[in-house]
C-alpha cells in the first residue's frame, strides 16, 4: 500500500467510525450486564395475588432475575391478575360490555426479537396476553381479532368458556344497565353523559373502583443485560358497545417497546391516548434523552391538547378523565406519570414490590 492509498483508507475509516457513533448515539447504551433488573407496572400489579403469595411484578421479577425470559416472566406476572376475579378490569371477571359479554383485548412486544403480537374482542378466554404471545410466537400477524382471534386461541389449545362473568361482574352490569337511559345508547354526547352519570353514581355508591371503570394492567421490564419487553391485558371500558377496542392491543397506543431504547403502556382512556399514539411517543422522546417522567408528562401534554370536545372537558376546560402511563429505559430508569394527582404504579427492584404514587401533569381533580 502506498501512502496516497493509505491515507485514504485512513480517511473512509475514521469518517465511517464517526457516523457510526452518531448512529449509536441516538438510543441509550444497553450493553456490560451492568443494569439493575426492574419490572414497572399499573398499581393492579401490586395488589392481587389470585390466592397465591405473590403479586405480579414480584413474580416477574423473580423470575426474570432467575434467567426466565423477560416475556415470559411478564406473562407469568399479568396471568395473576388476569385470572384473579377480584379485579374487575382484567381478564376473568372482567366488567363486561353493553351487552354483558367479556370481550378481552391484549398486546405482548418482546424488545430483543423485534416482534409483537395482540388480540383484540377476544371472548372465552381468560388469559388474552398469553393467546397475545401465542401470536408474536406463532404466526406473521401482529392483531387477530373477535371471532378469528377466538378459532385461533382454540386451535392453540385454549380453553374456551362460555361466560367469563362472575356473579360480582354480572350483577355491576346489571346495575350500570337499570341506570343507563338505553335510547341514548348510539348517540355520543346523550350516551356519554348518561352512562358517565351511571358510573359515577356507582363509583360514589361504592360499588365500583374509578380504576376498574377503564381498568387494564401493564407491566414492562428490563433484565441485568438490557433486555425489555412489555404486556398489556384488560377487560377494555366498562359497558362498553360491544365491538369496541381501545388502546392496549395497539402497538404504539396500549404499549410500545424498543429493545435500544425503552418501554411504555397505559392504563386510562384509551381513545384519548390512540389520538397521539403515546406509548410510541414516549418512547421516542426517551430516544431523545428524555428521562421516562419527562418524556411521560409530555405525552399527558398531548393529550390535553388533543382534548377539545366539551363533553370530555371539566369545569376548569382541562379533560375529565384521567390517563396513566408506566415507562422505562435502556439504563433501568423508570416513571409512573398521571394527568391528574392520585394514581399510583408498580414497581419491583432487588428492594422488593412497591407501590409508589405517579407524577401528575396537572392538579386537581378530572371531575372538577
Amino acid at each position: 500500500m502506498n501512502r496516497r492509498d493509505f491515507v485514504r483508507t485512513t480517511v473512509t475509516a475514521t469518517i465511517a467510525g464517526a457516523a457510526t457513533r452518531n448512529l449509536f448515539a441516538q438510543a441509550p447504551n444497553i450493553g456490560g450486564g451492568s443494569i439493575k433488573p426492574v419490572v414497572i407496572s399499573s398499581a393492579n400489579g401490586n395488589k392481587f395475588k389470585n390466592g397465591g403469595d405473590m403479586t405480579c411484578v414480584h413474580k416477574a421479577w423473580t423470575m426474570m432475575t432467575e434467567g426466565a425470559d423477560v416475556l415470559d416472566a411478564l406473562m407469568a406476572g399479568v396471568n395473576i391478575v388476569e385470572l384473579d376475579p377480584a379485579d374487575t378490569s382484567v381478564g376473568y371477571g372482567g366488567l363486561p360490555n353493553a351487552e354483558g359479554v367479556v370481550q378481552l383485548d391484549s398486546c405482548c412486544m418482546h424488545g430483543p426479537k423485534k416482534r409483537a403480537g395482540g388480540v383484540a374482542c377476544l371472548e372465552g378466554v381468560r388469559t388474552p396476553s398469553l393467546v397475545a404471545k401465542a401470536v408474536l410466537d406463532q404466526t406473521d400477524h401482529h392483531l387477530i381479532v373477535g371471532e378469528g382471534a377466538q378459532h385461533f386461541a382454540r386451535n392453540m389449545g385454549f380453553k374456551i368458556e362460555d361466560d367469563l362473568n362472575t356473579d360480582e361482574s354480572r350483577k355491576l352490569w346489571l346495575e350500570w344497565k337499570r341506570r343507563t337511559d338505553p335510547q341514548h345508547y348510539l348517540d355520543p354526547e346523550k350516551r356519554a353523559e348518561a352512562g358517565r352519570k351511571a358510573m359515577m353514581s356507582m363509583v360514589a355508591e361504592g360499588l365500583i373502583d374509578r380504576q376498574h371503570i377503564y381498568g387494564t394492567i401493564n407491566c414492562d421490564g428490563i433484565n441485568s443485560k438490557g433486555e425489555i419487553c412489555g404486556v398489556t391485558t384488560t377487560s377494555g371500558l366498562a359497558w362498553k358497545i360491544p365491538g369496541r377496542v381501545g388502546d392496549s392491543p395497539i402497538l404504539g397506543a396500549g404499549l410500545y417497546v424498543d429493545g435500544q431504547v425503552g418501554a411504555a403502556g397505559s392504563t386510562g382512556r384509551g381513545e384519548a391516548n390512540l389520538y397521539g399514539l403515546c406509548s410510541f411517543l414516549i418512547v421516542e422522546n426517551m430516544r431523545r434523552g428524555m428521562h421516562p417522567k419527562d418524556a411521560g408528562l409530555e405525552a399527558c401534554r398531548r393529550i390535553k391538547g388533543n382534548t377539545v370536545e366539551k363533553r370530555l372537558l371539566n369545569s376548569r376546560g382541562e379533560p375529565n378523565f384521567n390517563i396513566n402511563f408506566y415507562a422505562l429505559n435502556a439504563k433501568g430508569e423508570y416513571a409512573g406519570i398521571s394527568m391528574y394527582p392520585g394514581a399510583s404504579f408498580a414497581v419491583c427492584t432487588e428492594n422488593g414490590p412497591q407501590t409508589v404514587p405517579c407524577e401528575p401533569m396537572l392538579q386537581g381533580k378530572p371531575e372538577d
